[in-house]
């Protein structure tokens, strides 16, 4: 052994207490050691999981002894004591009838005027042809060959896919796999068309529910808005009744999905007994960008064919079995700041082309429009715990001027899953990180943008639609869908799974779930 090597070993003896024998150099020398720094060895982990236990049960602990003082003075009561009570109520009878009447009153008026529960029944997501996947390959084969992009543009392109966390199964509308690509109004319609009946076909089969019984259809779709509307095209094909309240969503960018679901909520606490369709989706045909500005060409490589259908019910008879319930809904629109409006712009280029330009801010306006939708939500979804933790800390930074980091809560404590919109590996990336979330609560997300791309407002649904074929969705699970979308908007829903929830049929997952997850290139 050289001079410089050590070795180290540890033997118990009495009293608790042990000795360190270092060898160095040939040389033993012993060190008696004391009781273990608890500070360094105790798992801080398990510390705040009893905490927290604590403050959630904090009420029934402060109970139990209440109740224990009134069960064991009741038990002491003895005949003539109840004898007393009895009097005491008969000589006060109008004051116990008061009483009782302003009670009743006021549990039938709490009841008639709380909100109506929202309830998902189920939903279905458009599962597109294999004949229409494009592999990166062909992607730039295909863009070199309609003669719009330099050679410039087209490594850009390549460069982008190959980073994007998008794989080669993603799906691409049948115009633009033409040479030349025919982004015509037709093309575009067949493709709504296509994507909007699959997935409602999917869900009346599914749901045995018939479309004359729909009283409220929302649809959004951000770039594409044809006259007559794409919830009319619905209507006109299942012939819905001629009372339906429809409402088409146009320009609201990917966080429409949760903004019509907030539409629908409102709409069913008004109008009671009966059942909303939501159908979110986008359209790629007529919005293809053909020029060469490095900004523009980023949607081509990120948006893929997809969209989803809702079907939602406030009927206290669908409770049993309806596959979530509606917790909260929390809208953050940062619309008012100019750069935050302009990040995500629809605009010609200086050659006339029309195309969506990304701003090199996008990522830093997301984070801020999220940092104010979760600093409502929080309040709303985490436990008290949490909250005191948070509040302690905010406190000692702002009044006392202490320097410590700013707490941030831990919202896997108030929800098992996470459905983050999967517009991008370094949207995900970004929430993975500061919202300090593991691997499978990202997973949905990640695998979602690998096998379909960003489809746009759809995309939360289809991660939703994962869980579920993972079997992960458990009876009192609670869900968070988080959006972003142009304007600039971060947009939540919060759902509670209402019992174990399997995978519906003809779910976009079907045929290729057992392959997932995959490892993704870095």
């Amino acid at each position: 052994m050289s001079e410089s090597s050590k070795s180290t070993s540890t033997a118990a003896s009495g009293g608790g207490r042990g000795q360190v024998m270092e060898v160095t150099g040939g040389v033993q020398i012993q060190q008696s050691r004391g009781l273990p720094d608890f500070l360094q060895s105790v798992n801080l982990k398990y510390v705040k999981l009893g905490y927290h236990y604590l403050m959630t049960n904090l009420l029934a602990v402060c109970l139990v002894p209440f109740m224990s003082i009134i069960v064991v003075q009741a038990s002491q009561m003895k005949h003539d004591d109840l004898y007393q009570l009895w009097l005491h109520l008969r000589y006060n009878l109008v004051s116990v009838i008061i009483c009782s009447i302003i009670l009743a009153f006021g549990s039938t008026v709490f009841f008639m005027t709380r909100p109506a529960s929202v309830y998902l029944l189920d939903f279905s997501c458009y599962r597109p042809p294999t004949h229409l996947q494009v592999q990166f390959r062909s992607f730039i084969e295909h863009s070199r060959l309609t003669g719009d992009f330099n050679e410039s543009s087209l490594e850009f392109q390549r460069k982008i896919l190959e980073r994007s966390g998008l794989g080669e199964e993603t799906v691409v509308p049948e115009a633009m796999h033409s040479i030349p690509p025919r982004p015509s109004m037709q093309a575009a319609r067949e493709e709504a068309e296509q994507v909007m009946y699959g997935a409602l076909d999917n869900l009346f089969v599914n749901t045995n529910v018939k479309p004359k019984d729909i009283g409220i259809l929302i649809v959004n779709c951000s770039l594409f808005n044809p006259t007559p509307s794409l919830s009319a095209m619905i209507v006109n094909k299942y012939k819905l009744r001629g009372n339906i309240r429809s409402f088409n969503l146009g320009g609201m960018g990917c966080s429409a999905g949760v903004i019509a679901i907030d539409l629908a909520k409102d709409l069913l606490q008004v109008h009671r007994n009966t059942y909303a369709v939501v159908v979110s989706t986008e359209n790629i045909t007529q919005n293809w960008y053909f020029g060469n500005k490095k900004s523009m060409l980023i949607p081509n490589c990120l948006f893929r064919v997809g969209g989803a259908a809702v079907l939602l019910s406030n009927k206290t008879a669908d409770r049993r079995r309806a596959k979530y319930k509606l917790v909260h809904v929390v809208r953050t629109h940062r619309g008012a700041d100019d750069k935050a409006f302009r990040c995500v712009y629809q605009e010609q280029d200086e050659g006339g082309k029309t195309g969506v330009s990304l701003s090199k801010d996008l990522m830093s306006i997301a984070g801020d429009a999220l940092k104010t939708n979760i600093t409502i939500l929080g309040p709303l979804v985490l436990p008290i715990s949490e909250q005191l933790l948070f509040f302690a800390t905010l406190m000692a930074r702002k009044l006392l001027n202490v320097r410590i980091k700013p707490y941030i809560p831990d919202f896997n404590l108030a929800f098992e899953h996470f459905c983050i919109h999967a517009g991008g590996r370094a949207v995900i990336d970004e929430l993975e990180k500061n919202l300090q979330l593991s691997r499978e609560h990202v997973e949905a997300s990640r695998m979602t943008l690998h096998r379909f791309g960003n489809t746009s407002s759809s995309s939360i649904w289809y991660e939703l639609a994962y869980t579920e074929a993972k079997g992960r969705m458990k009876r009192g699970h609670r869900v968070w869908q988080i959006a972003f979308g142009s304007g600039f908007k971060c947009n939540s829903a919060v759902w509670k799974a209402m019992r174990n929830v399997k995978p519906s049929p003809k779910s976009p997952w079907l045929d290729c779930i057992d392959r997932y997850p995959v490892e993704i290139r870095a």
